[in-house]
């Protein structure tokens, strides 16, 4: 029998790191990038709006482990809805590299189902070189156990239901998963985390582990080398859209809004959360140029709660702000939004 450890055609494990908009995604590979136990990573970013924002950040943290080469953004739709177009020309440039990765990390869009994207793997042109290592689903604690996702309204205080984009999307990814991730503990405390891992259990086809973790802080060889070959359990992993030839995200819109140099970044932070409380507005992100300041400022938003940091200097790259802001399509109102920035 051929050992194909020594042949070097052992499958790449692939972990799909799922979540909805804002649940810490982008702050778990930050993390696993800095602690790799030795891996050659590469990772593939995918971005909902136009504007890349997750990627910029990760190619920052490019280092020996995970050269700049070797993460790739797909911006401007769900990677679920473009596999034949981005997802799998993206895996064979990544094949392809000169160093063949040890481990690829897939960070989707908060609004991808993680279903269709497994079923992908099953395409001729990769099948026999990646395996899903696992799929490891990030739910925001603090979220959950106010009930933002709770596909009963009557669980905690949201008003979401079964037919509703917002429970629909949570379902989907919980219900793919390995191990599912509450994040963001530190804002839920350990009764909202009781509450959310409640939740998140009546939502689960099988047992999986729930963990909590705060700043994406959890030892890799938890989630990375699982073993999982999800490709093959998909019957496991019920979808409100199994048996559908495609699915669209039509439920949700993003638009890109760019402002001037500001001087007072406490006021645009009250506006934004103004307008995410006034608007419903999901999720926004991106960089701002402050004046008198040689840095940029990333702002990110869920929901009301924003975080706001000086992340780099502008150095040569033209000082351009840029906001995206995600909602349900019905609740976008980009004149509103407009209005509201001054813009």
């Amino acid at each position: 029998m051929t050992d194909l450890t020594i042949t070097g055609l052992t499958k790449i494990p692939v972990t799909v790191i799922t979540g909805f908009l804002g649940a810490g995604k982008t702050t778990l590979v930050r993390h696993l990038m800095q602690n790799p136990e030795g891996r050659r990573l590469a990772i593939v970013v995918n971005e909902f709006g136009t504007a890349g924002v997750d990627g910029d950040i990760l190619k920052s943290c490019a280092d020996a482990s995970c050269p700049a080469e070797n993460i790739v953004e797909l911006a401007n739709g769900c990677i679920c809805c473009t596999v034949a177009d981005d997802f799998i020309p993206t895996i064979e440039q990544l094949l392809a590299l000169p160093q063949r990765p040890d481990h690829i990390l897939i960070e989707t869009s908060g609004l991808a189902l993680p279903k269709p994207l497994l079923k992908a793997f099953d395409w001729p042109a990769i099948r026999s070189r990646i395996t899903v290592d696992g799929v490891i689903a990030l739910a925001d604690a603090e979220a959950v156990a106010a009930g933002r996702f709770a596909p009963d309204s009557e669980i905690g205080t949201g008003e979401a239901d079964h037919d509703s984009p917002l429970a629909e999307v949570f379902e989907d990814q919980i219900a793919c998963a390995d191990i599912v991730l509450l994040t963001k503990a530190d804002l839920a405390g350990p009764d909202g985390i009781e509450a959310a891992r409640a939740i998140v259990a009546a939502e689960m086809p099988r047992r999986v582990p729930v963990l909590p973790v705060t700043d994406g802080q959890i030892d890799p060889r938890v989630i990375l080398g699982l073993g999982a070959a999800a490709e093959d359990d998909l019957a496991a992993r019920p979808s409100h859209h199994d048996g559908a030839e495609d699915h669209e995200h039509d439920d949700f819109d993003s638009t890109v809004i760019e402002l001037p140099e500001i001087a007072d970044p406490a006021a645009l932070c009250a506006t934004i959360e103004t307008l995410a409380r006034s608007h419903d507005i999901l999720r926004v992100k991106g960089h701002v140029a402050v004046t008198g300041k040689p840095m940029r400022l990333l702002i990110q938003a869920v929901g009301p709660r924003i975080r706001q940091q000086y992340d780099r200097p502008w150095g040569d790259s033209p000082r351009r702000s840029q906001l995206v802001f995600i909602a349900e399509h019905d609740h976008l109102d980009e004149g509103a939004i407009r209005a509201a920035l001054g813009v």
